[in-house]
């Protein structure tokens, strides 16, 4: 037996489960069995997994046997999909290990095909008020019918797309503190103990904030559950600031929308909610090779809408480095029209019948047609809008994004900017920004005092070409580059390039063969020595070895970060216990730097992972995990507001050190 969950390499052999399947099963367990549960879903870790008809088939043991059947989808969506031939089935332990040990299904994406058949019996009445049929009324097995979960659906869906300030319903409330008190034992239990049961119990209220139309609430919670499994398995790609991120977005969702929030942020929109969109004019901007740590990997072409959207098209599909490599030259189908990404991300395409989901992602369905469109360079039409602004104003703009399933925030928009390359720490290229094209001649200086930023790889996987371009760029100190990229939204002025092309009227920029159209995806396009504009002793500046502090790193902010992480790694008790450890030492260094108010909530965090009540008889009681939860969230907004100004700071004004 080994001492860890099912990691993904594990699991990605077995069907998605649909978080209310996995969560029925876990319920319908008897309690005896639920400390047993853990230990036999490690088990199943060296478990090899068969192919059966339809399906898949585990060998536990003598006489137990499990066949999943997922349904059209390719997910199991009904508990008859799961069969164990032991005589306690099904409320057995072999078949809701494996059940527990299957990756986490969105339900966007594989649909209960019953439920949606008698939801879709509601939506004539509900689709006049929402202009959209049969996308959230669900039919549960917890006694709730079919129209008072497709009216909130409906209702839910309609509000957080028309942005009005409509009060939750009883149901969403119900449904938010279902999630709030799910999440609120996880985080005082800590990682180590969130084992079956409690993620059954988040897997539980995830579906029951579907069915009153609680989107944002829903995904959070489902990405929790993911980011739990990672955490004890030990994924590679995992970090423990992703899981209290998303712990954290469902706490605060969860807490506001139970306490009556009426703001339509906290409900969300479907995010695969594909809508007609008539014809666009797309033209590409690059391509992105995809690894993803849950067995999934691709590439994804970044497009600019004529009218300025930003959308995206891809093929990500189960596979490994392998297949993001090979998909270098992938071709998808767009309706009826086959999509080249290479040709895509150079070109252009005519769209009709074209769908859209609301983050931008383009739909193919059947009756999408697309005829091919001559590309753009940079510098023309609607792609020149990337880089229109200054760094500093796109870099307060996408900061200011609180929703996590927003388009615009940071981490996920592209930004677009000129630089030139003054260095390089490792394999971070070291860059400043180019002063506008308005205020300088040709070979535009930087920006005077403006900051050093640091060009991080988006991957560094050795069988994509991130790493090799950056060095070969950081060999020519005083190179102009125009790049497009994304912000790291937790460090300090970095960014992670996509592609790069020479900076328009530039002497001192980069030479690209006409085939590539004025742009080098850095992942997939490999820049040569010949690609790099002939040494010139005058336009060549001495290189920048070294970089200033990091406002972030370098402030005693780090002791408020780890508290807050060693809350969700740890549990309650292990902050108590920290805490009694460092004592004056926690807040004091903080205060002495000026972040009084970061002192004040990790002290409260502190005392209030320490305390407990006492009964009427002087016996001490249980602990409030409402209260601790609370001084969590506020320990963890603050911080998070805090590091996001210092690095909103850091992209207008030098380093200090």
């Amino acid at each position: 037996m080994t001492d860890r969950t099912p990691t993904a390499a594990d699991i990605d052999r077995l069907p998605p489960v649909l978080p209310g399947v996995a969560a029925a099963a876990v319920v319908a367990l008897p309690p005896r069995l639920h400390k047993r549960l853990d230990v036999t879903v490690e088990r199943l870790a060296g478990v090899p997994v068969g192919r059966v008809d339809g399906g898949v088939s585990v060998d536990c043991g003598a006489e137990a046997l499990v066949t999943l059947t997922p349904g059209p989808t390719g997910a199991v969506t009904d508990p008859h999909q799961a069969r164990c031939s032991c005589l306690l089935a099904p409320r057995c332990l072999h078949r809701t290990a494996v059940l527990v040990a299957c990756p986490v299904a969105d339900p966007a994406t594989h649909p209960d095909p019953a439920s949606t058949t008698t939801a879709s019996s509601t939506s004539d009445s509900t689709g006049a008020a929402t202009g959209r049929t049969g996308r959230t009324g669900r039919i549960g097995r917890t006694g709730k019918s079919a129209g008072a979960a497709g009216a909130a659906g409906a209702a839910g869906a309609a509000a957080g797309r028309t942005g009005r300030n409509t009060a939750p319903t009883k149901a969403q409330r119900a449904a938010a503190g279902a999630l709030w008190r799910a999440a609120a034992a996880v985080l005082a239990a800590g990682v180590p103990a969130a084992g079956a049961v409690p993620q059954a119990e988040l897997l539980r209220a995830a579906h029951s904030a579907r069915l009153a139309g609680l989107p944002r609430a829903e995904s959070a919670a489902l990405r929790t559950v993911r980011g739990l499994r990672a955490h004890r398995g030990r994924q590679t790609g995992h970090r423990l600031a992703e899981l209290v991120e998303v712990l954290h977005d469902l706490l605060y969702v969860a807490g506001r929308l139970a306490a009556g929030d009426p703001a339509p942020a906290l409900v969300g929109i479907l995010r695969r909610a594909y809508q007609p969109d008539g014809t666009l004019e797309v033209y590409g901007v690059c391509r992105e090779p995809v690894i993803g740590a849950t067995g999934y990997a691709g590439v994804v072409t970044h497009l600019v809408a004529a009218d300025g959207r930003r959308l995206s098209f891809g093929d990500v599909k189960p596979g490994g480095p392998d297949r993001a490599r090979d998909c270098a030259r992938a071709v998808t189908e767009m309706g009826a029209v086959a999509v080249n990404h290479a040709v895509l991300a150079r070109g252009g395409l005519r769209i009709t019948g074209a769908t859209v989901s609301p983050d931008g992602r383009l739909g193919a369905g059947k009756g999408v047609r697309a005829t091919p469109l001559t590309g753009t360079d940079w510098s023309t039409g609607p792609l020149a809008e990337l880089f229109a602004r200054p760094l500093a104003e796109v870099v307060t703009a996408q900061l200011a994004a609180d929703d996590p399933e927003d388009p615009a925030r940071a981490g996920t928009a592209l930004v677009g900017c000129d630089l030139m390359v003054v260095g390089a720490v490792g394999d971070q290229v070291l860059a400043r920004e180019l002063a506008p094209a308005t205020e300088a001649g040709p070979d535009r200086a930087s920006v005077p005092d403006g900051p050093v930023i640091r060009l991080v790889p988006v991957n560094s996987h050795p069988m994509l070409a991130h790493v090799a371009n950056l060095r070969r760029l950081a060999s020519w100190p005083g190179l102009r580059i125009r790049v497009v990229g994304r912000l790291d939204p937790d460090r300090a002025s970095t960014l992670h390039p996509l592609a790069v092309g020479p900076v328009p009227g530039a002497a001192a920029t980069l030479r690209l063969p006409a085939d590539w159209h004025g742009r080098a995806d850095l992942g997939y396009d490999e820049i040569q020595g010949s690609h790099l504009p002939p040494r010139d002793p005058a336009a060549m500046t001495e290189p920048v070895l070294a970089v200033g502090a990091d406002a972030v790193a370098e402030s005693p902010l780090w002791r408020a970060r780890r508290l807050v992480e060693l809350a969700v790694s740890g549990g309650r008790r292990a902050v108590a216990e920290a805490a009694r450890g460092e004592g004056a030492g926690l807040a004091g260094p903080l205060r002495r730097a000026g972040f009084t108010t970061a002192a004040a909530v990790a002290a409260a965090l502190a005392d209030e992972s320490d305390r407990r009540g006492r009964d009427a008889f002087g016996r001490l009681t249980d602990p409030d995990p409402d209260r601790y939860a609370w001084a969590w969230l506020a320990a963890t907004a603050h911080l998070a507001a805090t590091e996001r100004e210092l690095i909103r700071s850091s992209w207008t004004a030098p380093p200090v050190g």
